[in-house]
């Protein structure tokens, strides 16, 4: 649907002509590939940057994701703030980095002139039965713990939170401003053309990464040579040798209704296109898209054997079927609307739950991710941590404690596979125990340092 509804065609870009020299190259054009690319070019115009893809500009979960531009981090405050080398300051600061990337974003799409759909509405996030009412109290004393105020995180009751969003069976909710709607593939399709066209960057497409070296990117086309290499696949670095465990491949379904009339959306609500999701377990969420759809997603579809990546995977109709039935279940009002688009991809997951940025200044090598589905504005973040690295800048950016971090391997086959698939199932029961017991769920709290919580 974010493809259909780009004004501009998918032909790819001409493919690397040959060997060639950069100071940097880059593998993979998604958000955090582009967003390096862009912040160091606009740092130092001088630089050569060359940037390798296999596919199109936005062809993975850049370009199809479910268009939330978020403050979340996978890892908790309290996980990232007892990681090495860490401190409660540092989390703080990550957390207040991260909200920073929302409003950054932002100032870019104006500055660029890039048409991105870009509205700054919040989160809603509801209690829509007892348990989900307690983890909602629960997550607001939780961000007072770390002196988290009212203009970060609030509660609201049931009357509030229906002015806002009309959804069945509403108990409260919590709100964040931190979050803004965007169309996905606009803003990176934009970047694209941004660093391409008027950074002075080069993006090559149809350019499939065999290797990433010391110094050096083999590829299909031949091999950039350059200073420093950035690994930026996200969900696809299981291509790369050396990199089967490094990220597991784990899909997130979403579909996407017709236009809705006006009237429909006078009884739904989202009038400023704030985001929602709520405290179950098995994660959702949805948005208001500019154009009067609703775009609705979630996890639940399986890990494939061996990180599996196909493209046969964008699509389960089992799981298309259970958003379906949820969406209607939360806004009976659309149960006669068409859906028009239903589709899929991969996000990628690191064995601890916690994304990275870093730069091995000995091999020249960089990389950036593991966001768990959080990478909207992360991917942000990296890029600008990403420059300072690169041009050995000693700020704060650099001094976050994602920075360098490096998350343990997965487990081989077929250990992985029934690890991440009994996760899975097990935040499934998680809800079931829930809704049975009205208390948030034991198992999702003995599960929650397993899932980048304490």
């Amino acid at each position: 649907m974010w493809h259909e509804t780009t004004p501009e065609d998918w032909v790819p870009r001409d493919p690397l002509p040959g060997d060639v020299n950069a100071d940097v190259a880059i593998v993979g054009a998604g958000f955090t590939g582009l967003w390096a690319a862009y912040y160091l070019l606009r740092a130092d115009p001088t630089l050569k940057v060359v940037v390798v893809e296999s596919e199109t500009a936005g062809f993975g979960a850049s370009g199809r994701n479910g268009g939330w531009c978020s403050a979340l981090f996978p890892a908790s405050l309290d996980k990232l703030a007892n990681a090495p080398s860490a401190n409660r300051e540092g989390a703080l600061a990550m957390h207040e980095a991260m909200r920073d990337s929302v409003d950054e974003i932002g100032r870019v799409v104006a500055l660029e002139r890039i048409d991105a759909h870009y509205a700054k509405g919040g989160t809603l996030s509801l209690a829509r039965n007892a348990a989900q009412w307690r983890s909602a109290n629960a997550a607001v004393a939780e961000a007072r713990r770390w002196d988290r105020g009212e203009n970060e995180i609030r509660l609201l009751g049931k009357s509030e939170t229906r002015d806002s969003l009309n959804a069945t069976h509403i108990r409260g909710s919590t709100y964040t401003p931190d979050c803004a709607v965007i169309h996905p593939a606009r803003l990176v399709r934009g970047l694209a053309r941004t660093v391409d066209e008027s950074r002075g960057g080069q993006v090559f497409e149809q350019t499939r990464a065999l290797a990433i070296e010391e110094r050096r990117v083999r590829t299909d086309r031949g091999v950039v040579h350059a200073d420093v290499v950035i690994r930026a696949t996200e969900g696809y670095t299981r291509d790369l040798p050396g990199q089967r465990r490094s990220l597991a491949p784990v899909y997130s379904l979403v579909i996407a209704t017709e236009p809705l009339a006006e009237s429909i959306w006078d009884e739904i609500g989202l009038r400023n296109r704030e985001t929602f999701t709520d405290y179950r377990n098995l994660i959702i969420y949805g948005q208001r898209t500019a154009d009067g759809r609703l775009v609705f997603g979630g996890r639940g579809a399986p890990y494939h054997f061996g990180s599996a990546v196909r493209p046969s995977f964008d699509r389960d109709p089992r799981v298309f079927a259970h958003l379906w039935k949820t969406l209607v279940e939360m806004f009976p009002m659309l149960g006669g609307t068409a859906i028009t688009h239903a589709w899929g991809g991969v996000l990628g997951v690191p064995r601890d739950w916690c994304a990275s940025v870093g730069l091995d200044r000995s091999s020249g090598v960089g990389w950036a991710g593991g966001y768990v589905g959080d990478g909207v504005s992360t991917t942000n973040l990296a890029g600008r941590t990403l420059r300072d690295l690169v041009l050995e800048r000693d700020t704060d950016l650099t001094r976050l404690p994602w920075v360098n971090h490096r998350s343990p391997r997965w487990e081989p086959e077929p250990l992985r596979w029934l690890g991440v698939n009994a996760g899975l199932r097990t935040m499934e029961l998680a809800d079931r125990e829930e809704r049975l017991t009205r208390r948030p769920s034991l198992i999702a709290r003995a599960m929650s340092p397993l899932v980048g919580g304490h």
